[in-house]
């Protein structure tokens, strides 16, 4: 029952303000680089009355101090106006780690009090690099790791062909050695009395002298036991 009542009340303060103020639309979200700087900023429709603003910061769903916050050295707050309206702007200059956190803008007049409708602005560390080479240095690096590749393809591509080479070789070898084992137990003049006979044989043909042919008998005959 009470929330709903507390609810009822801040339309109720929202319509009046609003109709003095006419806040506009904040950045929800702003991320950035810690030791960069940040400026956040709520816009409103100019008044008649005199709007002073402030800001508040909520982190870890507690809101510091009773409504301001004490600014740090290194922020500061201002009035800029952009596309003819008035901005409250809070400037970080460099913008710390533990600055992150929902702000608000605080404006308050003779007849309202009215906050904005906030930004959390989220500080970041970038990843720090390992080791930070140069580019000169990568470049070397890719050269070297390039002609390591080349090195891994060519050397056994030369080694299996310099293996095959000497099997050829070897075979070639033992197939001459094979070839000399093979004459290597014949008689020469046997071979060539042998060759002499074919040659006589070649010579004279189907037709042989019938006197050589019967001596030839004779002594085929004499041979038998």
């Amino acid at each position: 029952m009470e929330t709903i009542t507390n609810v009822l009340l801040c339309s109720f303060v929202v319509a009046i303000a609003q109709s003095k103020v006419i806040l506009e639309p904040d950045r929800p979200f702003f991320r950035v680089q810690v030791y960069h700087t940040a400026e956040l900023k709520c816009c409103y429709s100019p008044s008649k009355n005199s709007v002073k603003f402030s800001w508040i910061k909520q982190a870890a769903k507690r809101t510091q101090g009773k409504y301001e916050f004490k600014l740090p050295e290194h922020a500061s707050q201002g009035n800029i106006t952009v596309s003819g309206k008035s901005c409250g702007a809070l400037t970080f200059e460099p913008v710390q780690l533990n600055d992150s956190g929902f702000y608000q803008c605080w404006l308050k007049g003779s007849k309202f009090n009215l906050f904005s409708h906030g930004t959390y602005l989220q500080v970041y560390k970038p990843m720090e690099k390992t080791i930070n080479l140069s580019e000169s240095t990568k470049n070397k690096i890719l050269t070297a790791e390039g002609f390591l590749l080349i090195l891994c393809v060519i050397v056994p591509s030369l080694t299996l062909l310099f293996k095959s080479k000497r099997l050829n070789e070897l075979e070639k070898k033992k197939a001459k050695k094979e070839e000399e084992n093979i004459y290597q137990g014949l008689n020469l003049d046997d071979c060539w009395s042998t060759y002499d006979q074919i040659e006589r044989s070649q010579a004279h043909g189907p037709y042989q002298d019938v006197g050589n042919f019967k001596e030839e008998e004779e002594q085929i005959q004499l041979e038998k036991p």
